[in-house]
């Protein structure tokens, strides 16, 4: 039986706008503008709008969903979702 072994997921060092999909688990970020279409609107709505601090808490074994917290609240996004929010890495 092979034993899984998640790949790593790179830690990004730049302070370029990037996509919130290439987040580590611990990274920290600003999110500087969201892509728009009905479903992001609704993340809008739940906080992810310009400006906020957002954090990556884990990552399922598999990679997809992700973690994040914002606002003081947690909420779990797909990569394709998260692909569409753009962030700066916090200091």
């Amino acid at each position: 039986m092979m034993k899984y072994t998640p790949l790593p997921t790179p830690t990004v060092t730049s302070n370029e706008p990037i996509e919130l999909s290439s987040l580590s688990v611990g990274d920290a970020a600003v999110i500087t503008s969201v892509i728009q279409d009905s479903t992001m609107r609704r993340l809008q709505a739940l906080g992810f709008v310009p400006g906020t601090a957002i954090r990556v808490i884990r990552r399922a074994p598999l990679g997809d969903p992700t973690e994040y917290e914002l606002r003081g609240t947690r909420i779990s996004l797909r990569k394709n979702e998260a692909r569409r929010i753009r962030i700066q890495l916090s200091a």
